[in-house]
């Protein structure tokens, strides 16, 4: 049995700059709208390959063997939900196993851009993208996902900052160059969780401030796009 002492010591275990929050909250641009969940969802892979492809998602979890685990969930605006469980097929397992032998992509691909039905996109470094615990997931916590998680199909990288963590995943665009990320709140190259790498010109605790102070009004405006969606 864990010590009060341990206890706290496990409380205490979050990455630099992250707190704990009880619950798991829809938190991204806060004007946008979680999109309907088509009746046939599609995972289309293009740019850097020589086959383009339109896989339907059904035949996506279908192909590949399914895989679960629990992870906690890192927002870059500082706060963390912890011991996920989410289920789906691993990213690396659908690169080797079907990415590459059907679309073939270029040798010199060094990211993919993953890409939203709700808008939002990320470029993720394939040294990431291939990590063990990423995945293409479409449960979380026994239940397939709603639309305030990402329904139908989400990329999860517990490494990585969450606006690396698309919601309503609908394309993976292989690219050979990375592109320039944007000036104010930029994203990071790899936005890795263990460095604190929020953002690519700003200072991490500058940025923990700045996060922190955005939290509440985006979280209420979150809410208020999710009402509109049902």
């Amino acid at each position: 049995m864990a010590t009060s002492s341990n206890r706290s010591v496990l409380r205490r275990a979050l990455p630099p700059g992250q707190r704990r929050r009880r619950d798991f909250p829809r938190f991204g641009l806060p004007f946008l709208v979680p999109p309907p969940v088509p009746d046939d969802p599609i995972l289309a892979v293009t740019g850097g390959v020589e086959h383009e492809l339109r896989l339907p998602l059904g035949e996506l979890i279908r192909t590949l063997p399914r895989v679960s685990q629990v992870a906690d969930f890192h927002c870059v605006a500082t706060w963390t939900a912890t011991d996920l469980r989410w289920s789906g097929v691993s990213f690396r397992q659908f690169w080797e196993q079907v990415l590459v032998p059907r679309c073939r992509p270029a040798a010199d691909a060094v990211a993919v851009i993953a890409r939203g039905a709700d808008g939002v996109q990320a470029v993720i470094d394939l040294r990431d993208a291939l990590a063990d615990d990423v995945m293409l997931a479409d449960e979380l916590d026994g239940r397939p996902l709603d639309g305030l998680h990402g329904a139908p199909l989400r990329l999860v990288s517990p490494g990585q900052y969450g606006y690396k963590n698309i919601k309503h995943l609908t394309e993976l665009e292989v690219t050979r160059t990375f592109p320039k990320p944007g000036r104010l709140l930029g994203e990071h190259q790899r936005a890795r969780v263990a460095l604190e790498e929020r953002d690519p010109y700003m200072n991490a605790r500058l940025y923990r401030l700045i996060g922190r102070a955005l939290i509440p009004p985006i979280l209420w405006l979150n809410r208020r796009s999710a009402r509109k969606a049902t």
